[in-house]
């Protein structure tokens, strides 16, 4: 495994924010952390605005990682996203010609979830809730949408961006691979899939080149990854958030009122998540893979209580907890979070592969 790698979300948005907080000088030390204590040398990077993946990563090219450049822009159509991408393409190239680390660009995320035009439905929700998407993707009935728009896309990005692409795609999307430098596929294990793990995998090596594990991820409570019906081979998990608590604690001045929740009890096992983990890694390093991105280092929009019921990191696969309300950790008394045993375990495991 030449690229150990953790997902970072900048600010990716969908309904909200997902890193309301964003201050440099915080992201710049934890681009240190990832580097000198996880032991990753590399980070994928996602977020909507292109200022922020700048910001991010030139913060982390100065900590020495390797940079993967993730744009994500989300529920808008085909020709939307295509004017997008064009310019998170042009401003990748510039980042890349004064990086001092590699750059790769990841042109996209599971396009068929995530975009208007290929699955009936205006937003991500309906898509995945659509009685018919099973038949229809089992059926092929996305295959030409997908490899249509994809072709385009990496067309376009190629004549914007000058080095490696790739494209982060769910592990039942059929794409024509020959456009890309990378295999990218986001790659959940839950268990309900645990014993057809490398046979859905398997198809990635199929290519002749070299294959990343671009997500992949644990909760933080019992019941693990809570993966269920269809789409849990995709790594979506049944939401444990009350999600209208969540919406409303987002919004200005009404936002103090609200109080985000769970929907109901559930216990937090953080050993759980480092154990799955590791026991993952051990299982993508044996296949070979060229890289592997844990999502995910931090999540803002899920923050640590030590009430259950408030306790919305039991449903977050990030490695640190994040404490929000102006409280700093007893590990990195600077920062806004403190480590999870899944960070320990994770560096642990970095550290003796690059050995």
């Amino acid at each position: 495994m030449r690229r150990r790698g953790i997902c970072y979300d900048a600010g990716a948005f969908l309904t909200f924010n997902w890193h309301p907080d964003f201050v440099p000088t915080t992201v710049r030390r934890e681009m240190a952390v990832i580097r000198q204590d996880l032991h990753c040398n590399a980070v994928r990077i996602s977020a909507t605005g292109l200022d922020r993946l700048e910001v991010a990563a030139e913060a982390a090219a100065a900590a020495g990682l390797e940079v993967w450049l993730s744009p994500v822009l989300w529920d808008r159509t085909p020709d939307r996203t295509l004017r997008y991408v064009a310019r998170a393409a042009q401003r990748a190239e510039e980042i890349r010609a004064r990086s001092s680390t590699a750059v790769t660009l990841c042109i996209a995320s599971e396009l068929t979830l995530f975009m208007r035009g290929i699955v009936p439905g205006r937003t991500v929700g309906q898509r995945i809730a659509n009685p018919g998407l099973p038949a229809l993707i089992r059926g092929g009935g996305t295959r030409p949408r997908v490899r249509a728009f994809l072709a385009r896309l990496a067309e376009m990005a190629r004549r914007e961006f000058h080095g490696p692409l790739t494209y982060a795609s769910l592990t039942w999307e059929d794409v024509d691979w020959s456009l890309f430098d990378f295999v990218g596929v986001d790659a959940y294990r839950p268990p309900r899939i645990e014993e057809r793990y490398l046979e859905m995998l398997a198809p990635a090596f199929r290519h002749g080149k070299p294959v990343a594990v671009t997500e992949f991820g644990y909760g933080t409570c019992q019941r693990g990854n809570l993966s269920e019906g269809f789409l849990g081979t995709a790594g979506l998990e049944a939401n444990i958030v009350d999600l209208p608590s969540q919406f409303f604690h987002q919004l200005p001045v009404l936002g103090r009122f609200v109080r985000p929740h769970l929907k109901g009890r559930y216990i937090r096992d953080e050993e759980w998540q480092a154990r799955k983990l590791v026991e993952q890694l051990k299982i993508l390093d044996a296949v070979g893979v060229d890289g592997a991105f844990i999502a995910q280092f931090l999540s803002q929009i899920t923050p640590y209580d030590p009430d259950p019921y408030f306790d919305l990191d039991m449903s977050s696969s990030s490695l640190v907890k994040y404490l929000g309300r102006g409280r700093h950790g007893q590990t990195y008394p600077d920062l806004p979070w403190d480590p999870k045993a899944a960070f320990h375990a994770v560096a642990e495991f970095y550290a003796q592969a690059a050995d």
